[in-house]
């Protein structure tokens, strides 16, 4: 068990490494470099001489790989060409800012669409299945920015509940940040409840229709225990990996929201970055997401593996 655990930890590791090279020689495989991309018409001269040596790009392509690497495992991401900032100070008051709009929706939507889905499968074919079933393709089908479209017209504009946009810096307490996400937490906890809800319904009619429930019916086990001690179990192993590419999911689903909701997170930083052509912040904030990808697909491994016995039996057997 122990080892196995070890080798996840390793082989994330090393996909994390993969990742920071990948991210790495894709800034470096584009046109011009880091500078003449920020400077355009204005990269001539001792500005472009000086913007050169604040990066390092007079040094060879290895040796600036491994000082990027370095100075991130120290906390450093360098430093903001456009703000002139160390990345890691605005990158930590972004995050943390993400972190409370994908933890609260996360917090919704994933019990809500377990409860929902273990309903929906229990139910089959009946009229609560056909409606849960009904609602949650049409979440799948929506996309985002037309869900919080509709949101902000009806919160907004309509009942004047909740703010459009969000106009509070990035730096705000987080008391004055909590008016600000009730709409983007709807729009995210929505399309995340739909996904996980599919997939829960799936894997509990299929271990409802297993030969272990049957035989438990038979020996007229009540319908309680099965649902709590058999199926619950069985069912909830699928649905963690679903879970978890659901809140990867999030990355993606956030730089949108973020953008429509003008919400200062990582999205809209990020998205800012490109605008600016600010690389060293786009190439920061590419492998923070990538990070926070592989940290939570870890996560789901080891937990699939402390709750299904079959993997750990067949893991000791190795």
């Amino acid at each position: 068990m122990i080892k196995t655990i070890l080798q996840r930890l390793f082989f994330a590791l090393f996909t994390l490494i993969f990742v920071s090279g990948l991210v790495f020689s894709v800034v470096e495989m584009l046109p011009g470099n880091v500078c003449t991309a920020y400077l355009q018409r204005a990269a001539q001269g001792p500005r472009l001489e000086q913007c050169i040596k604040q990066q390092g790009l007079d040094k060879p392509a290895l040796v600036r790989y491994q000082q990027w690497v370095g100075g991130i495992a120290e906390g450093d991401f360098g430093t903001s060409l456009k703000r002139r900032k160390p990345i890691s100070e605005l990158v930590q008051e972004r995050f943390r800012n993400t972190a409370l709009l994908s933890g609260a929706a996360a917090a919704i939507g994933i019990p809500l669409a377990l409860l929902l889905g273990f309903w929906a499968g229990i139910r089959r074919d009946k009229p609560a299945d056909l409606v849960i079933s009904t609602v949650a393709m049409l979440a799948m089908t929506i996309p985002e920015f037309v869900s919080a479209a509709l949101l902000i017209f009806v919160f907004a504009v309509w009942l004047n509940w909740f703010p459009a946009i969000t106009t509070v810096p990035p730096n705000a307490p987080i008391a004055d940040l909590l008016p600000n996400l009730v709409l983007p937490v709807m729009v995210l906890a929505f399309v995340m409840t739909a996904h996980i809800l599919r997939m829960t319904r799936a894997a509990v009619i299929e271990v409802m229709a297993s030969d272990f429930i049957q035989m438990a019916k038979l020996k007229g086990v009540p319908a309680r225990q099965i649902i709590v001690k058999h199926l619950a179990p069985s069912a909830l192993i699928p649905a963690i990996n679903v879970v978890a590419l659901t809140i990867a999911w999030l990355l993606g689903g956030v730089v949108v929201i973020e953008q429509v909701f003008n919400y200062p997170g990582m999205g809209t930083l990020m998205l800012q970055a490109i605008y600016d052509r600010d690389l060293p912040l786009v190439q920061a904030i590419a492998l923070i997401f990538a990070a926070v990808y592989i940290v939570v697909n870890l996560l789901a491994d080891l937990l699939i593996l402390l709750l299904d016995p079959r993997l750990r039996h067949a893991q000791t057997a190795l």
